[in-house]
């Protein structure tokens, strides 16, 4: 049976880079993060509007990937993001994201901490440390209320792999 696992967290926490480590340290396939690749192409600041296509492309890319294993899959993030980033930029969310967060389901989430350096990105907007506790303490809140079991990644990049693999082993492969 497929598991799922998701990384959450603020910009610049390295999930891209955890979720890519993961997957190759498991053998299987992993989502990244569709919104990095939609922005990237626009000519324009993005809109709200832009939201909601962020998140059908997010929702394919992961159907799509899923297809591909059997046992697990690592995802960049999910439409939480987008609720956060939503929310707090424009003050709403869209209904159909709020639906479809209800209607996806996940094994795992791992929140990573903002114990890590920030690295500046033209796609990312918060750099300062009361922004980053804003985000962290919002995306941990919100997977505490998911119901889905979450935990907390800190450390170092290989601290953050290893404790990212034993959550990993010991809540959804059980490997002796």
């Amino acid at each position: 049976m497929l598991k799922k696992v998701v990384i959450l967290g603020p910009e610049s926490t390295g999930k891209s880079t955890l979720a890519e480590a993961l997957a190759k340290h498991f053998d299987c396939p992993w989502v990244p993060e569709f919104a990095r690749e939609y922005v990237a192409k626009l000519t324009r600041p993005y809109t709200f509007d832009d939201l909601e296509e962020i998140a059908r492309g997010q929702i394919r890319l992961e159907d799509l990937t899923a297809l591909s294993t059997e046992q697990l899959l690592i995802c960049d993030t999910d439409l939480l993001v987008l609720k956060v980033w939503s929310q707090h930029k424009y003050g709403t969310v869209s209904p159909w994201i709020e639906e479809q967060i209800g209607k996806r389901k996940y094994d795992l989430y791992l929140v990573t901490d903002i114990d890590i350096p920030w690295s500046a990105d033209p796609q990312r907007e918060y750099p300062e440390p009361e922004m980053r506790q804003y985000f962290f303490d919002w995306y941990k809140k919100l997977a505490a209320e998911s119901g889905v079991p979450y935990r907390i990644i800190s450390g170092k990049e290989k601290e953050r792999k290893a404790l990212a693999v034993q959550i990993i082993q010991e809540q959804l492969i059980k490997i002796n």
